[in-house]
């Protein structure tokens, strides 16, 4: 027996998908923010070459690009217990979001960094700047713009991976409307509504994405 698309009970069922709503976007700020702290950082000591650092760097971006997101989420909330770290759910959350987001963004923003033409380097350094000034003052801000579309993918793909923390029973929108789902049976509602508030969310990050990276292009660039 089908049941009809009934939007009243969207209405009368905003509270708890809101609260989801909210989590989601808690630990989505959150992860975003330090994925992108953490891509500036780790980039900036990829491209300086700074030794024994870059080899941890490397480690790290391995590790965390070629596992699964849910894996890592996993070990977070369940081994480390084992060896006395003990993280809650929100915790687990934000953290999982950070180290995914800031391995691939400390990749985006090296490659960003290195593709600088060196030759603005070697001006700088002629002018007697340092390594590090010549970097801040010129490789920083033009890698930065280069990297700016894939670090933005990276970071709209950040928020969606929130949907992840059901796996942990972390109440966010996905497991709201899971739960809801499973008291009242009215998955094709519930499930529209999500799908409906994920697409919108990632559409205007989309947009203030394309907006940031038009503002920020290198003039001439292609």
């Amino acid at each position: 027996m089908t049941v009809p698309f009934d939007p009243a009970f969207l209405l009368s069922n905003l509270g708890p998908l809101g609260q989801g709503l909210a989590r989601t976007l808690g630990i989505s700020a959150i992860g975003t923010a330090g994925a992108l702290a953490a891509g500036v950082l780790l980039g900036a000591l990829s491209a300086l070459r700074v030794p024994v650092v870059r080899q941890l760097i490397r480690a790290y971006v391995a590790v965390f690009r070629n596992t699964p997101l849910l894996v890592q989420i996993f070990f977070l909330y369940f081994a480390l217990p084992e060896i006395g770290i003990e993280l809650g759910a929100f915790t687990v959350g934000w953290l999982s979001l950070l180290l995914w987001g800031g391995a691939y963004n400390a990749e985006n923003l090296r490659a960003g960094y290195e593709a600088v033409d060196p030759t603005y380097v070697e001006a700088c350094r002629a002018l007697g700047f340092s390594r590090l000034a010549a970097f801040r003052r010129v490789v920083l801000p033009l890698g930065t713009r280069t990297a700016l579309p894939s670090v933005t993918n990276t970071l709209i793909s950040v928020f969606k991976n929130s949907s992840f923390m059901i796996a942990i029973g972390y109440p966010e929108l996905t497991d709201a409307a899971v739960d809801l789902v499973s008291v009242t049976f009215r998955a094709f509602e519930v499930f529209i509504a999500i799908g409906v508030v994920y697409l919108a969310l990632v559409w205007l990050l989309s947009l203030a994405a394309g907006l940031v990276e038009r503002r920020f292009a290198i003039p001439g660039g292609h």
